[in-house]
């Protein structure tokens, strides 16, 4: 499967999304991976996991860089050695990339009506917004809220932060595709611009949320 979905959000921001349709014989024969990568791959238990993985060398590949060229640091956060940032999500049959000159954090989920459930453990300040009754428009709200917060979490990844307690999300429509939010962290006060928009395969049932975040 060529790439679902690219979005050149500016001149110095490209987001990439790959559909997992391949087998991983398939994936694994289109990419090279260092020894350090060889063994997380050999780690992992579900091939979906692996697909995945795969996927983001992939997408990775597409933009001209190589596995050698990807670093983690020690609190996971992936990294360049040039001034590209990376943030990297991925949710069952979808993976992404968002590489830039700034500062940035991107994730998917599918949109679910568990989040529901968990509502109250990433949300405190939205709750001046959110409409429960309103189930469809809830669920796709939350799922954004928690895609904005994760994508924030990615660019920030200090220790101690909390997406309730921490991160806040202003109030914004599903017609449109942008809002802001703020961490509040210790002495530490973050700005940042928030877009998001649906993603839905042909492939597979239900829908999914793309978030990703610029530090201000």
């Amino acid at each position: 499967m060529p790439l679902f979905q690219t979005i050149q959000f500016n001149e110095t921001t490209k987001i990439l999304i790959w559909e997992i349709t391949e087998s991983f014989e398939e994936l694994y024969s289109r990419v090279t991976l260092k020894e350090k990568t060889q063994k997380r791959l050999d780690g992992m238990k579900s091939q979906m996991h692996q697909r995945a993985f795969l996927s983001v060398r992939m997408l990775i590949q597409e933009m001209g860089f190589t596995d050698k060229d990807l670093h983690y640091d020690e609190f996971g956060k992936p990294y360049f050695d040039c001034h590209h940032h990376i943030s990297i999500t991925h949710s069952y049959h979808f993976a992404a990339i968002i590489i830039s000159h700034e500062k940035i954090g991107i994730d998917m989920e599918l949109q679910r009506e568990k989040i529901q459930r968990i509502a109250d453990k990433f949300t405190d300040y939205e709750c001046n917004y959110l409409k429960p009754e309103f189930t469809e428009e809830y669920i796709k709200k939350l799922t954004v809220i928690w895609g904005a917060k994760e994508a924030i979490f990615k660019i920030r990844n200090e220790k101690g932060i909390s997406f309730k307690d921490h991160i806040q999300v202003e109030d914004f429509s599903l017609d449109k595709s942008q809002t802001q939010a703020s961490l509040h962290f210790d002495a530490l006060v973050k700005d940042f611009d928030v877009h998001y928009q649906e993603v839905k395969s042909d492939n597979f049932e239900g829908k999914f949320t793309l978030v990703y975040a610029f530090e201000k």
